[in-house]
């Protein structure tokens, strides 16, 4: 190791290059000193998923901004074909493949280490270095004289002046140990170190998180919609998400575990493994991920939600997916909508007038359930027919004429049968009428439940 290193500092100092410092690594110390932190990335985006979800559980339970939902509380009731304990389950189910597979996958990662970043920014400033070498022909090409240029700025401007001349910084030299004798060896500029620090904590982790990003939405465009396209894969796996018509926080993960596994753990390991992240840049990677999955199926157009302003691919964008008439749109998920718009599958048109019919219908269903008698409050139910008793042997002999006897006149019964009913009925809607006068809709106890 330490020939090799000699090496390297040989090659470098022949180069012209500023050599590059040694390095020793260490074992990179856990956040949290009983939890490794490749066990902390797991742990991370399941808090996150449940802590973002009971904060809109919450706002959903006590109505907090009702004037933002995409959906009111009764279509919440009425539209939704699965349980909540049916959509806990699969999500709880979700969470456990996720785990399990990510734990696998972290068996056999190296153990994190620190130590060498200094390093690494030196070989970026390397690299910086090297590429100033072209500034001259560059400048050529444009009719101007670098030596010339970097002549006059020399004395103003020494650091602009030794760019200008390729790169050339003579007065720039430090001492180092070389073959055990001490040599004079080119330094960095102070720019130069700056520019590569940025590069390595800042540019360069921004385009890893640009390039994660990308695969993830890439990934799920295309298996999203050809879970669509493709009958059997919708109905054996993707129809199952599609049971909530009203999305809500917690039901995000409500996905078949097959689906789940192949479109959300599947999808972000991918993206993890091409981007070369750190074990902690995938601290937020994942969680960012699965905090903007829940925002997304939220039922919430939030106006103070940043994620939702982020980029355009938000809840309301998402929710139109999950309506009948849209669900053929909208594929793109959870951060951009670019395969969208590439491809043609955006949603175009207004949607408002088609929230306010499903709002309209919500209520009408609401009002019919209201006035079926097990739907109404004990005031109003109709007092039931006692059932008579034969109170003599003539009332005994009623009862025992041949059925044959009673068809004699079945329009008359029918007749009178139907006049009762009507009336009965028309009763009914008086007192309802009547009862509900003055009261608010949660008469029926419906927008309290969520």
């Amino acid at each position: 190791m330490v020939a090799q290193a000699l090496a390297m500092a040989n090659a470098t100092l022949a180069s012209g290059l500023p050599p590059l410092p040694e390095y020793t690594l260490h074992p990179l110390p856990a956040l949290v000193p009983w939890l490794p932190d490749k066990y902390l990335v797991l742990a991370l985006p399941v808090a996150a998923y449940w802590i973002v979800s009971l904060l809109f559980h919450l706002i959903d339970t006590y109505d907090l901004f009702p004037d933002y939902r995409l959906h009111t509380p009764l279509e919440l009731l009425q539209r939704n074909h699965v349980s909540h304990r049916e959509v806990l389950q699969d999500v709880v189910l979700q969470h456990v493949i996720q785990t399990i597979f990510g734990a696998l996958l972290a068996w056999f990662d190296p153990e994190p280490t620190f130590g060498k970043e200094d390093h690494d920014v030196a070989v970026w400033a390397q690299r910086i270095r090297i590429a100033q070498r072209a500034i001259p022909a560059v400048l050529g090409t444009l009719g101007l004289n670098p030596s010339a240029v970097a002549k006059n700025l020399a004395g103003s401007f020494p650091s602009i002046s030794g760019a200008l001349a390729g790169g050339q910084y003579p007065w720039l030299v430090q001492t180092i140990v070389a073959n055990g004798d001490l040599v004079t060896a080119p330094a960095f500029a102070s720019w130069e170190i700056l520019f590569a620090k940025f590069i390595y904590w800042v540019a360069f982790p921004a385009i890893q998180f640009v390039f994660a990003i990308s695969v993830v939405d890439t990934w799920q465009y295309f298996w999203h919609r050809g879970m669509h396209m493709n009958r059997w894969l919708y109905t054996t796996f993707h129809s199952r998400h599609h049971r909530l018509y009203v999305p809500y926080a917690y039901g995000a993960l409500y996905n078949h575990p097959v689906e789940g596994f192949l479109l959300d753990t599947l999808g972000t390991g991918v993206a993890y493994l091409l981007s070369g992240m750190s074990v902690r840049q995938a601290m937020w990677f994942f969680t960012g991920s699965t905090i903007k999955t829940v925002d997304d199926h939220c039922g919430y157009a939030l106006p103070f939600d940043p994620l939702q302003f982020i980029t355009s691919n938000n809840a309301s964008y998402h929710d139109i997916h999950h309506q009948s008439w849209g669900i053929k749109t909208n594929f793109s998920q959870p951060f951009f909508t670019i395969w969208d718009r590439v491809l043609g599958t955006m949603w175009k048109g207004d949607v408002s007038l088609k929230y306010e019919r499903q709002r309209k219908t919500a209520e009408r269903k609401a009002e019919t359930e209201a006035l079926k008698p097990q739907f109404l409050p004990p005031e109003l139910k109709p007092e039931p027919v006692p059932s008579s008793e034969p109170s003599s042997e003539v009332d005994s002999a009623m009862e025992e004429v041949p059925q044959v006897a009673l068809r004699r006149s079945p329009r008359k019964k029918a007749s009178s049968t139907s006049q009762q009913s009507a009336g009965s009925l028309k009763n009914l809607r008086e007192r309802v009428n009547g009862s509900l006068q003055g009261r608010g809709p949660n008469v029926l106890g419906l927008e309290s439940t969520h």
